[in-house]
């Protein structure tokens, strides 16, 4: 029990190891593992038990936390006057938002039948419902090409901006064209802010490899590149990391019962916002972390350009690399849309306002400028509320439904369950060490992900010469022999 407790995921070979060594007695294989099944049962909780409890859980959730939202539904029997009903199969969905400081800001989880059109649009009205959402409603999804839920989002939320995560076009792009020079060229097309900008890129990526730019032509711009994006998200995030990170926070979670794994995400959720309040505590503002590391970029940057006033609201910027844009000080906008996607000011805002001070201005503090959801006091007051802790199962109150909540009936599949998620190919191939630094790195920074040493794409220095290319062996100099 101790063991288990303190290590649910102990291989089975290494608790029999740890038994016969502790009580000098000798345990088959099986043994072992039917007692990790029994001791797992009794520390996690029952599947089956959990399931009768469920209704009380609500109960408990509710009177600790009043502004909960808590929805069940489940299927029926076939024969309508039992008084037994079954419970629909278990699968994750999570939804996060972004917070001021580029951080996780979990919002709602489920768990539902399965990963389809009804189940995301079942999930989606629920956060609608409990925030007040409208069909009109202006805001920004950001999530991976799934099928069910983009026809979820254009049947729910039709004005609402539905960007695709760049990471997973890439992924479904490599498995026809794996070279690093698709990427690169994929990448500068999404991060492109201007329209004229954004046409160059891809008319590069034509010149390039026609068959894959025709590819990519397929996929609206609008859910992948900057430059046709609306400002109201307030943010130019391309990837859905954010969800990634929350996913594998949860893997522990997906193997335990139904409370158990409910219990897990709530207290995931109660334990990070107490973290995120700590380093809150720590700043000074105004403005937030994230938003001071790219303001202090873009001072640096400012220094470079030269402004022209044109005698009314607009200045002209002009910078290294024949980098010329146009800034609006009343319009609060600036020709390389920046300011607008981020809504922090961009290095030529920042060049103005230090022109004007020059002049004798007044221009007033810098984090005015900025979008209010960058603000410090923002970012601490979208973490006042808090999730609240709960009282043991022996203490929660008793439902009075007479109606039963059993499990699911589920046929297991032959072989052993995943458990893990599938990796994508340029994943796999950072395993296998195909995606190694090259250059001056470490020893370190060259092992692949598997624990191997591998000498591809290393540039080596000769050890007579110091010249890099060639080692001592082949040195046309005085170490060659």
């Amino acid at each position: 029990m101790d063991q288990i407790e303190s290590n649910p995921t102990i291989p089975v070979r290494a608790l029999q190891e740890q038994l016969q060594k502790d009580y000098q007695v000798g345990f088959s294989i099986h043994k072992v593992f039917r007692a990790k099944s029994t001791a797992k049962k009794l520390v996690q909780g029952d599947y089956k038990k959990q399931y009768d409890v469920l209704r009380d859980y609500i109960l408990e959730l509710q009177s600790t936390n009043p502004e909960t939202t808590v929805k069940l539904e489940f299927d029926s029997e076939p024969n309508l006057s039992a008084t037994s009903r079954r419970f629909k199969r278990m699968t994750n969905f999570n939804c996060s938002w972004v917070d001021s400081n580029n951080g996780i800001y979990p919002l709602a989880y489920a768990i539902v039948e399965t990963e389809n059109t009804d189940s995301w649009k079942w999930f989606l009205e629920c956060i609608a419902d409990d925030l007040d959402l409208h069909a009109n409603s202006n805001f920004t999804f950001i999530s991976d090409r799934q099928k069910g839920l983009q026809t979820a989002i254009s049947q729910l939320f039709p004005c609402a901006e539905h960007r695709f995560c760049l990471r997973h076009i890439h992924d479904n792009m490599r498995k026809t064209w794996r070279t690093n020079e698709y990427k690169e060229h994929l990448w500068n097309c999404a991060t492109a802010t201007t329209v004229p900008e954004f046409n160059h890129r891809m008319h590069q990526f034509s010149s390039y490899d026609v068959e894959a730019y025709n590819w990519l032509k397929q996929i609206p711009p609008q859910h992948w590149a900057r430059s046709h994006f609306t400002g109201r998200a307030v943010s130019d995030m391309l990837l859905n990391n954010l969800c990634e990170v929350f996913n594998s926070k949860l893997i522990e979670g997906r193997d335990k019962p139904l409370i158990s794994c409910l219990e897990y995400i709530r207290e995931y959720m109660m334990k990070r916002i107490c973290n995120v309040i700590k380093v809150q505590k720590k700043c000074v503002g105004p403005l937030t972390l994230s938003a001071t590391k790219i303001m202090e970029k873009n001072v640096n940057w400012a220094s470079q350009y030269t402004v022209r006033w044109n005698g009314s609201d607009k200045y002209q910027v002009q910078g290294p690399w024949q980098d010329q844009h146009v800034v609006d000080m009343v319009e609060r906008v600036c020709s390389c849309r920046k300011w607008e996607l981020t809504g922090l000011p961009c290095k030529h805002v920042i060049a103005v306002l230090n022109d004007k001070a020059d002049n004798g201005e007044e221009v007033g503090e810098l984090h005015t400028y900025a979008h209010r959801v960058h603000w410090l006091e923002t970012w601490k007051a979208a973490y006042v509320y808090k999730v609240e802790p709960i009282k043991g199962r022996a203490m929660w109150p008793i439902s009075e439904c007479p109606i039963k909540i059993t499990p699911p009936i589920h046929k297991n599949q032959p072989g052993r369950p995943k458990k893990k998620r599938r990796h994508s190919a340029e994943e796999k191939s950072q395993k296998k060490g195909d995606n190694v630094a090259s250059g001056s790195g470490s020893q370190s920074n060259i092992a692949s992900r598997s624990g191997k040493l591998t000498r591809k794409f290393i540039q080596v220095t000769c050890s007579k010469c110091k010249i890099k290319g060639h080692n001592a062996r082949t040195c046309k100099g005085q170490g060659g022999k």
